[in-house]
């Protein structure tokens, strides 16, 4: 299904998250021993014996304040993993539409206003994306979806129409 794009976290962003992290702490890489992390820097499962890093990343506040919006108490960070070192980014193969990150398991897809607030989210299951997505945005005032474990609520990745 075409017309949404996944976007990892962003590469000034990853930057900033390897030296100090959004809890302003400093990351502590390991090697990888098993892989099968959920990178979100490069929208894959990481390899083993690959650096990561578990780091506690705000994705909605850093948005906010690249747009000037307040999301007020919708605000939160949480733990994700990425590389350790810069990497290449998502491999291109996707993700868009069906064929978005990590969508072998239950997911979450949380709406939110262009103000930051959330409109409301929904269990989604493995096949179900492409609908839960179109729903999403068949809502005209949802700007954005965050795509969430269902497991741990962690932040995956942001999707935009388009």
């Amino acid at each position: 299904m075409n017309g949404y794009t996944a976007r990892p976290v962003p590469r000034p962003t990853l930057r900033e998250l390897r030296t100090t992290d959004d809890a302003g702490r400093a990351p502590a890489p390991v090697t990888d021993d098993e892989g099968g992390a959920p990178l979100r820097c490069c929208l894959r499962h990481s390899r083993p014996g690959e650096r990561i890093a578990l780091v506690s990343y705000a994705p909605l506040r850093r948005w906010a304040a690249r747009t000037g919006a307040d999301p007020g108490a919708y605000d939160e960070q949480g733990p994700v993993f990425i590389h350790a070192e810069e990497c290449a980014g998502p491999d291109g193969a996707g993700p868009d539409g069906e064929g978005l990150a990590f969508t072998n398991s239950h997911r979450t897809v949380r709406r939110y206003s262009v103000e930051g607030r959330i409109l409301g989210g929904s269990l989604v299951e493995p096949d179900g994306f492409a609908p839960a997505l179109r729903n999403a945005f068949d809502d005209p005032a949802v700007a954005f979806v965050h795509v969430r474990a269902v497991e741990y609520g962690c932040f995956l990745y942001e999707v935009t129409k388009g």
